[in-house]
């Protein structure tokens, strides 16, 4: 067996170029020995297989400072001393993030870093994309089970974030809430449902609930590819880029060419440099899907997601194309109730509030009183039942009493993620129709509410998003940590 390679007291530059390092060493050793499997059959040994493993990223806390460090920052935490320990995929993309990170153990905590090898193998369909090869060669999958890695979903799972690892003595900490294989999996399943690479995922992201949205992010997105400007490019499903400079006539072509149908949450990234752009993901309709999308969105540690779609107006006073801003929900999506049970709070996120509220304001030009006729702030009820109108003699006593002011079937889900999953996150409704007062979405009504409203509501997440990156340094609320957690955020 391969013998484990350990580096010491590293730098975090250091630690990042050794896990880098590390890691190509592992996959271009998968790659290599797959490629001749393909060509001349010849199975790798158990020594070349030891190679196949992810990093191991290490941070070792002994001498606990008296008093200890003080820090209102969310992240990059020690809470006691011992051993934290995580494995790491795509070192090189997360090196920023990985940077952050570590900086603050150091330099406030005194720790110290470790890279070495680990024993958790790298699932060959993670690492070799040319599966056309593989189809020529005429090899099964299952052959290649039988002498290479797969992914082993009994060893994926989210029992950290869950808060179901119980520290043991002489056993470490986990680092952070997802390790590479689950990463891994995520990263790959992003690529299925989006229709692009997981890469082009940028920091910042809006999720809707409706193709219209998509059609106006595009428009506005080409405005805001200036040659002078923070955007480099639009990539859309299927990975068509749009560049800035780019003749009218083939950027619509290339928008044409997208066939966008073909993916389930099809995705199109505003691309900046850093990741510090925006992406725009239509996860559909309902809770499993509002689900499943930020299940993998949440390994990429975006700094926040928000909703911005449709929803019911449940009160008389609203009126159609007005916001709702939700501080609060009524959880009947069901999804989740194993996971965060219905009982358990999930706050507002001040930062975010404050930020969608003022973007409103500078969008529509209104203030004060103007405002408020137009932006509701409440409670917003997200079911799982698209026809929950069709029992309403059982759910008007729960609207009541929650005193809910709109209805959806994916926001509450979506908060509910976020607070799991340590993403800030955030709900802007638009009132696409009141089913309780007679206005329901009719064909003709429903097309006058697209062309004048969504525009406006997309504007307005944008907005918000420009104002988070200003505020970031509090974006991160230490409302989303508990008393036992990851050291990273």
């Amino acid at each position: 067996m391969t013998k484990l390679k350990t580096f010491r007291n590293l730098k975090p530059e250091e630690a990042v170029e050794h896990l880098e390092r590390l890691y190509r060493e592992a996959t271009n050793a998968l790659e290599k020995a797959l490629d001749r499997y393909l060509l001349e059959r010849r199975v790798p040994s158990p020594e070349e297989r030891s190679a196949f493993c992810y990093p191991r990223l290490r941070v070792l806390y002994k001498d606990v400072p008296q008093p200890p460090p003080v820090s209102r920052r969310a992240f990059a935490k020690l809470q006691r001393a011992g051993i934290y320990e995580t494995t790491i995929t795509h070192p090189g993309f997360f090196r920023a993030y990985l940077l952050e990170q570590l900086g603050p153990l150091v330099d406030e905590y005194g720790a110290a870093i470790e890279v070495t090898s680990s024993s958790q193998e790298i699932p060959y369909t993670y690492v070799f994309e040319r599966t056309d090869e593989i189809a020529k060669a005429g090899v099964t999958a299952g052959e290649l089970a039988r002498y290479f890695p797969t992914p082993n979903l009994a060893a994926v799972g989210d029992e950290i974030a869950d808060g179901l690892i119980e520290p043991k003595p002489g056993r470490a900490y986990p680092l952070m809430l997802f390790d590479a294989a689950r990463v891994d999996y995520s990263l790959r399943r992003l690529v299925h449902y989006t229709g692009s690479d997981w890469r082009h995922t940028q920091r910042w992201v809006l999720l809707t609930n409706y193709h219209r949205y998509i059609d106006q992010f595009v428009q506005l997105a080409i405005g805001q590819l200036l040659p002078s400007g923070q955007f480099q490019k639009l990539i859309m499903p299927g990975n068509i880029e749009i560049t800035a400079g780019m003749e009218q006539s083939e950027a619509e072509d290339r928008i044409a060419a997208s066939q966008w149908h073909r993916y389930q949450m099809p995705a199109y990234h505003l691309v900046a440099e850093g990741g510090e752009g925006v992406s725009l993901i239509n996860i559909g309709v309902g809770p499993p899907n509002a689900k499943n999308i930020t299940d993998h969105l949440a390994v990429l540690r975006p700094h926040c997601w928000l909703m911005v779609g449709h929803c019911g107006g449940l009160r008389e006073s609203q009126s159609i194309g007005d916001y709702v801003l939700a501080h609060a929900y009524l959880r009947q999506d069901h999804i989740l109730d194993a996971l965060i049970p219905p009982d358990i709070p999930i706050p507002a996120l001040a930062e975010i509030q404050v930020a969608l509220q003022d973007a409103a304001a500078q969008v529509t030009g209104q203030y004060g009183d103007a405002l408020k006729q137009r932006l509701r702030t409440g409670t917003v009820v997200t079911n799982d039942d698209r026809n929950w109108e069709l029992r309403f003699a059982q759910e008007r006593r729960r609207i009541n009493l929650s005193r809910a002011i709109a209805v959806d079937m994916e926001s509450g889900t979506i908060a509910a993620q976020g607070f799991r999953l340590r993403v800030p996150y955030g709900t802007l409704l638009c009132v696409s129709d009141k089913p309780l007062h007679g206005e329901i979405k009719l064909p003709g009504a429903a097309n006058a509410f697209y062309e004048t409203a969504v525009a406006q509501h997309l504007e307005i997440g944008l907005t918000a998003i420009e104002l988070l990156k200003d505020r970031r340094e509090s974006l991160h609320s230490r409302k989303l940590r508990s008393f036992d957690e990851p050291p990273f955020r």
